[in-house]
């Protein structure tokens, strides 16, 4: 027995629960609005109808003229806008396939377009080219032209830098981690502005330092850290990236700071927060600071009582601290027995039931069989 429980304790290095936001799958429009005074446009109505397929959905900006609207299927849309119940102006054809297409309004270049299309006698809202209109001024056909290019631009870079992002995608999923470091810093460099890129690349970079050792490890997970930092800076209230920074940090032997991140994701994520305290449990364990390592998994048991996995971890470290008399009997700190209790009674047929069945017989403990679910009366014992 006492052989078996040797084994047991020598377990490999815990599994870590990284958080991930699903993005390819999925599409986003936003953009700012500027009113005709120049100044950021609240409350205007913005239209996205859908072309491809039958779909249509509405949002307003915020106060700082702002607006965002996720979670499209990717395909096709006319983004339109309107102030008053009046349709000022509207972009066609705009694709959602990924990252989040930018749309802009200014609505007083848009007046400057109609009033030129009237002026010139035509009765869309859009004018006509430049070169179909000859009655336009110099001034207008430039300003025209101007804005027809920068169109074109938004529109290019918007294809540009959803490719580059696909393709990263595909590489990081088939874990060809150079191909997906190359193409996400292509979609960076197009759009710094899109935290989701920052943080598969700092994802990619993790992952190759996974396949290296020494100083070129090291350089890799200083590059995951710094772009995970560019992530957070653009979206400081996502406990994904707070929690997947932490676990790099730790990886980088910086345990203080991985503390405060999974701190800071526990508090911006407070029903998934046994999870945070769960990792920094992990990664504690897996830097061999048992101690401090069942703190963090007892925290995660006060914010989630039914978190068996961390009961189970916590009778690991416990029975850590176990002495054996000279009969040979293990003697645990006490507590340590409930810890695997509890863990069976919440997971009877979980991945680490024969190992805590296992603890238990080797401390002469009694081990149930039958459990009912937790909260219940009177769980039965063989």
């Amino acid at each position: 027995m006492q052989s078996k429980l040797r084994k047991l304790l020598i377990a490999a290095p815990l599994t870590i629960l990284f958080s991930s936001a699903a993005w390819a799958q999925t599409g986003a429009i936003e953009g700012d609005v500027k009113g005709e005074d120049g100044k950021p446009l609240a409350g205007a109505v913005i239209k996205i109808e859908r072309k491809d397929i039958k779909g249509n959905y509405n949002t307003k900006t915020d106060k700082k003229g702002h607006y965002y609207y996720g979670g499209l299927g990717l395909g096709v849309y006319d983004v339109s806008i309107e102030v008053n119940g009046k349709p000022v102006d509207a972009m066609r054809g705009v694709r959602a396939q990924g990252a989040p297409a930018e749309v802009n309004f200014d609505l007083k270049q848009a007046a400057a377009r109609a009033a030129a299309a009237a002026g010139a006698g035509g009765a869309g809202a859009a004018a006509p080219p430049p070169e179909e209109n000859r009655s336009l001024s110099p001034a207008q056909k430039a300003e025209l032209e101007k804005q027809r290019k920068e169109q074109e631009e938004r529109m290019a870079k918007s294809k540009e830098l959803n490719d580059a992002f696909n393709a990263g995608r595909d590489a990081e999923t088939a874990k060809n981690w150079d191909v997906a470091i190359q193409q996400y810093d292509k979609a960076a460099q197009l759009d710094p502005k899109q935290h989701v890129v920052w943080s598969h690349l700092a994802d990619s970079y993790i992952g190759r330092a996974g396949s290296k050792t020494g100083a070129d490890q090291q350089a890799d997970y200083a590059k995951g850290i710094e772009n995970y930092q560019k992530a957070i800076e653009l979206k400081p209230d996502d406990p994904a990236y707070h929690n997947n920074y932490a676990l790099v940090l730790a990886k980088a032997k910086n345990l203080d700071t991985a503390r405060a991140e999974l701190t800071k994701a526990a508090s911006l994520d407070a029903p998934n927060a046994g999870k945070y305290y769960y990792n920094f449990g992990a990664i504690l364990v897996n830097a061999g600071q048992n101690d401090a390592a069942g703190d963090a998994f007892k925290k995660a048991i006060e914010v989630d009582p039914n978190y068996a996995d961390a009961y189970y971890q916590l009778g690991i470290v416990m029975i850590g601290k176990a002495t054996t008399t000279p009969e040979g009997k293990v003697v645990p700190p006490a507590g340590t027995q409930e810890q695997f209790q509890k863990y069976l009674s919440l997971q009877p047929n979980g991945p680490n039931a024969d190992a805590a069945k296992a603890m238990l017989a080797s401390m002469g403990a009694s081990v149930e069989t039958t459990f009912q679910k937790p909260g219940s009366k009177n769980a039965k014992k063989k």
